[in-house]
């Protein structure tokens, strides 16, 4: 049925969009052709009584045509639902290209009633700090910088972070390690030390690869032009000298380097955070950094939330529970999470979504004077989570934010109490220090 609709919808367009031309007509054929035996005559401009009478019929008869009753057979019902779906793509359309250019008029929070003021990261290379929109432009600029120090490490760092595309840098890294190879065998031949450049495999799977042409460069490759025989014109290749044997050793490192070579990737700035005990340990605030949605999709969140209570209450399935959950978690790159200490102590640090439970239990551990005794973490409704499971923070319903509960393990609590120990220090001094007050 949808297919026949769509079938109508074409015939529909097709029909308005005016009468049909054909691909040889020349411009010239358009034209009408003159009568040499009868000049035209020359037409006059209505009068203005002619054009009032003209007038007074068309209105005459689109009255009519409104008034008269119409036989509502299948075919008009038909094309009336055509209508009338065409009408709603349009007013679809219009609306989307309302909402991109007025994105911007989405009402935002005041920045100050942010739990946090944003996600950050920390650049491995420089140690600087970045904003979510700073961080891919910061490391390329540190990576180009690194050229002047160690071009062949430079230019291994750009294969594997400027290009996006894993199984491209795969290809192209074989290759480049094929013509080593070879090299590494045939050190005194040199039709394996020299690569021409209009080589199809060298144009389409090498090249294109941000870094490459770098690596290459660095190791020793030289542009040059050289003939070939059999043709004319002079070709472009890239010319390795020979190399001695401890050269041949360096050039195997390098080939292993590039192989082995890691996307440099901005860290996670946990921003931790102590703040003293609070009624508004649950209150959480969230920029839009935390959210893989735009501005106008958190809108919408916003205006669907009180269908949540509704949905909730229909019988679900196991299988459309899961699927939800599911979409659920994949709305939130990062999660914002608080650990209550015994003393009502809070603990903050921002996570990623897909981040282990363990490394949750690593940051609580690293914040602790006395991070070595053995402690557990429970969740909001009072699952306790397993350091051990391999299981993510958006899997345990972490996300986008959540307030945990910190506890001791009891029982080595009791053999230091037995053994006249006293209460453990919780926080290192650097948080103590730092405390804030949570607004």
């Amino acid at each position: 049925m949808k297919k026949f609709f769509d079938d109508i919808k074409k015939d529909i367009k097709f029909k308005s969009a005016g009468p049909g031309k054909k691909l040889a007509d020349d411009a010239s054929s358009k034209l009408p052709v003159a009568q040499k035996s009868a000049p035209a005559k020359p037409r006059h401009a209505p009068t203005d009584g002619a054009q009032r009478a003209g007038a007074a019929a068309l209105a005459r008869i689109e009255h009519e045509e409104q008034h008269r009753p119409r036989l509502q057979t299948s075919q008009d019902a038909i094309r009336l639902q055509v209508k009338k779906e065409l009408e709603a793509e349009a007013s679809a359309m219009a609306s989307d290209q309302k909402l991109a250019t007025e994105g911007s008029k989405v009402p935002v929070k005041d920045p100050a009633s942010f739990s946090v003021s944003g996600v950050y990261f920390t650049c491995p290379l420089t140690g600087a700090t970045l904003t979510k929109s700073e961080k891919e432009v910061h490391i390329k600029e540190a990576i180009l910088m690194r050229f002047s120090e160690d071009p062949v490490e430079a230019s291994i760092m750009m294969v594997h972070t400027f290009n996006k595309d894993r199984e491209k840098v795969k290809v192209a890294v074989d290759i480049i390690t094929k013509y080593l190879d070879n090299i590494y065998k045939n050190p005194t031949e040199e039709k394996y030390r020299k690569i021409k450049v209009s080589n199809k495999i060298f144009q389409e799977k090498v090249k294109p690869v941000d870094g490459s042409w770098e690596f290459l460069q660095a190791i020793g490759f030289e542009s040059i032009t050289l003939p070939v025989e059999g043709q004319e014109n002079d070709e472009e290749f890239l010319l390795l000298a020979e190399q001695e044997p401890e050269r041949l050793e360096q050039l195997k490192e390098r080939r292993d380097k590039l192989q082995g070579g890691e996307p440099i990737r901005a860290q996670l700035d946990r921003r931790t955070q102590a703040f003293r005990p609070s009624p508004n340990a649950t209150r959480f605030e969230l920029p839009p950094d935390f959210y893989n949605l735009t501005a106008e999709e958190l809108k919408r969140e916003q205006q669907l939330k009180s269908e949540v209570v509704d949905r909730n209450a229909m019988l679900r399935t196991k299988a459309m529970r899961e699927r939800e959950e599911q979409r659920e978690r994949r709305k939130y790159n990062y999660t914002l999470l608080r650990v209550r200490l015994p003393d009502g102590t809070l603990l903050q640090g921002t996570f990623l979504a897909r981040e282990r439970v363990a490394a949750l239990y690593q940051f609580v551990r690293e914040s602790l004077v006395d991070g070595w005794q053995p402690f557990e973490l429970v969740a909001p409704g009072g699952h306790k989570l397993k350091e051990a499971e391999e299981v993510a923070l958006n899997e345990c319903s972490l996300v986008p934010a959540a307030l945990l509960s910190f506890s001791w393990d009891a029982a080595v609590q009791a053999d230091i109490a037995a053994a006249g120990g006293q209460n453990p220090q919780l926080l290192r001094e650097e948080l103590q220090e730092s405390m804030q007050t949570l607004s």
